[in-house]
């Protein structure tokens, strides 16, 4: 089953839900500010997206302005990235889809239909 972290209020989660509803693929919706992935979850999406770690930051939430995180990024090792995201889902950049074997962060309409479709 695809698990789809997002959050009710974003836009491009919305986005992305409707796409899926769209396709007839079924996902669970979790909710990313309150039950973020863990450390163990990220490092496979990270692999499986293709992505690297240090775009997994939702560079436009207030959060990552809050802690300063764009000036402290360069030096942070990828442990405590990891572990910044594990606990704060409002530093994740959404969504963050995945089934285990395929993993897509973001929504890009083009990317989701060769993931997903």
């Amino acid at each position: 089953m695809i698990k789809f972290y997002g959050y009710k209020k974003c836009s491009t989660c919305r986005k992305a839900e409707s796409f899926l509803q769209r396709a007839h693929i079924d996902y669970d919706f979790i909710d990313i500010t309150e039950h973020p992935p863990t450390v163990e979850e990220l490092i496979a999406t990270v692999a499986l997206s293709e992505t690297p770690l240090r775009k997994f930051f939702n560079t436009s939430g207030v959060q990552y302005r809050e802690l300063n995180i764009k000036d402290r990024l360069a030096s942070l090792p990828d442990q405590e990235i990891l572990t910044l995201l594990a606990e704060n889902g409002r530093l994740i950049k959404r969504p963050v889809i995945t089934d285990e074997k395929r993993a897509t962060v973001g929504f890009d309409e083009e990317k989701f239909s060769r993931t997903w479709c």
